[in-house]
């Protein structure tokens, strides 16, 4: 890489320093994870090994963000080639727009429950990353986040603030028996665990072992499976064992734009990746002189009002998808785009392109392989719908089907929806430089662009990057901003005609991680920020 970061001290950053380390590295949200992801590189595994370690022990330290129920998605860099996986879940069969009808959600599916609850992917990401690439059996690499479930572990500061708020939201939302298990699970006291506070959970652990006993099998096609099919059918959910059964997690082409001379790449949809690039694409036809400008941010929100309205009337399952991926990332299209981009704030809407609650991490080893992963049960907790007796809370990914027939992401059983979910990787010059993300719902591509604009543009280190204060597009005219975010550029930007809002909770903003590798000196820096728990753990 061209930019040799230092521990310079940039505006607004944090008094974290980068972390160096050359035989290995894992950066993620908790330290317990990324101490088990290195301790797993230190038996021998390799990135991707420490991934899936990483991955595991997070439902078990941050089920306030993802579990086992999750769907993920990695980046996976290894001998000179970047793979992309896909694993996030279809509709089950029966969840039908007829029965949806039938049941009284006309307009959109409920966020709770088990009816927005589709086939979980994560389990499956794990044992074929570990089958593919891995050097360890799952056995040896899931054991980190097993014993951190079997006997248990001190909840950290931020995790049991979003605890606590998930405990008091299913109280509201949570009526009836199939939430039972929910608070049986995750608050056995009748409370959220306070900060220092250890909470274990046996179904957990067993669950986990027996995953990695069978490479997912029995998540898929054995007890798991038929425990997850009887508590839907129990409680009227859609779910099913056939739908289980008939999952495989998908290897896909990763997409990518060049935004000056660095190739920035991102998992194709039905993730929102896309809306990544298509910002990057808008905005690379810009000179930027400075970062804390109110011309830089004024188009950089406009470049990425424009990319996310067209995202989210187009991305679905791609095989539903009425517009090519190669259409939207077209250069005729991004100048098309950026024609609409003037001085004053606009209301964005969708073009017409030529037709032609998430934990985030990411690993590298000492013989260049990396991995950028993310995994995910959605909106904290997920749908709050927890198997009993084995730890297994559910996503609710199905809540962003849209049951207008004329959307392309019309909900059909079998299909993929929108996913917010999006790992992030850069190189140049067709070696790696490495993986990078942030996690946070529809917050995900905007982090992204503006990490990747603070790092190519700007020159800032990879600590600086995160911690540089962040604007969040809500809709229309409407963007909320940082309580750090620079007075005299939101005043700015309010001339502009923007609709500026200051935010109050740090999580709105996402918390990213990122581990930048030196291919001459095979030296590793990395960075987390202070918006969550996070680790650096190196080596």
């Amino acid at each position: 890489m061209e930019h040799t970061y230092d521990s310079q001290f940039y505006p607004y950053a944090s008094k974290r320093n980068v972390v160096y380390g050359n035989r290995g590295m894992v950066a993620t949200s908790q330290p317990l994870a990324a101490q088990a992801g290195l301790q797993i590189l230190k038996e021998g595994g390799n990135a991707i090994d420490a991934a899936i370690a990483t991955a595991a022990c997070l439902t078990v330290v941050e089920p306030t963000s993802n579990g086992i129920g999750s769907d993920a998605f990695a980046l996976v860099w290894v001998k000179g080639e970047l793979h992309g996986l896909n694993a996030s879940g279809q509709a089950p069969q029966e969840l039908t727009p007829e029965a949806m009808k039938a049941a009284g959600h006309e307009k959109e599916l409920p966020k709770f429950g088990l009816t927005p609850v589709t086939v979980p992917g994560a389990p499956g990401a794990w044992a074929e990353l570990s089958e593919k690439f891995g050097k360890l059996p799952l056995t040896q690499v899931l054991a980190p986040a097993i014993d951190y479930a079997e006997n248990g572990y001190p909840v950290s500061p931020t995790l049991s603030k979003y605890w606590k708020k998930g405990f008091e939201n299913f109280q509201k939302v949570g009526e009836g028996e199939a939430f039972s298990p929910w608070f049986d699970t995750f608050a056995p006291n009748g409370q959220a665990p306070k900060a220092g506070e250890v909470w274990s959970s046996q179904g957990h652990a067993d669950t986990l072992r027996k995953i990695a006993e069978t490479n997912a099998e029995a998540f898929y096609k054995g007890e798991l499976a038929d425990q997850i099919d009887a508590f839907s059918r129990k409680h009227g959910g859609y779910i099913r064992k056939s739908d289980l059964e008939a999952y495989t997690p998908e290897w896909v082409d990763p997409i990518s734009v060049n935004y000056r001379g660095y190739d920035v790449w991102e998992i194709p949809p039905n993730g929102q990746g896309l809306i990544a690039l298509h910002a990057l694409n808008i905005a690379k036809g810009y000179e930027f002189q400075a970062k804390e400008d109110v011309d830089t941010y004024h188009k950089q929100i406009e470049a990425m009002k424009l990319a996310f309205i067209d995202g989210m009337k187009y991305i679905t399952d791609p095989k539903s998808m009425s517009v090519s991926v190669e259409d939207i990332l077209s250069e005729q299209y991004a100048a098309t785009r950026r024609e609409l981009i003037g001085e004053e704030a606009i209301t964005p809407e969708p073009g017409q392109p030529p037709k032609g609650g998430t934990v985030y991490l990411a690993t590298a080893d000492g013989e260049g392989n990396m991995v950028s992963f993310i995994q995910s049960n959605y909106m904290g907790f997920g749908s709050g719908m927890v198997v009993p007796g084995t730890g297994i809370s559910l996503q609710n990914r199905g809540h962003n089907f849209s049951l207008d027939p004329n959307h392309d992401n019309y909900l059909v059983p079998g299909k993929k929806t929108y996913h917010t979910i999006i790992p992030g990787f850069l190189t140049k010059d067709g070696q790696a430089v490495g993986p990078f993300g942030v996690m946070g719902g529809f917050m995900q591509p905007q982090g992204h662009m503006q990490v990747v604009m603070s790092t190519i543009d700007f020159h800032l280190n990879p600590q600086a990057a995160l911690d540089s204060p962040r604007w969040l597009w809500t809709e229309g005219k409407t963007v909320v901003v940082e309580p750090n975010f620079p007075d005299h550029i939101a005043q700015a930007l309010v001339r502009k005609g923007h609709d500026i809002k200051k935010g109050v909770d740090e999580a709105n903003f996402g918390r990213g991680q990122i581990i930048w590798r030196n291919n001459e000196t095979g030296v590793l820096t990395g960075a987390t920020e202070p918006r969550t728990d996070g680790e650096v753990a190196a080596w």
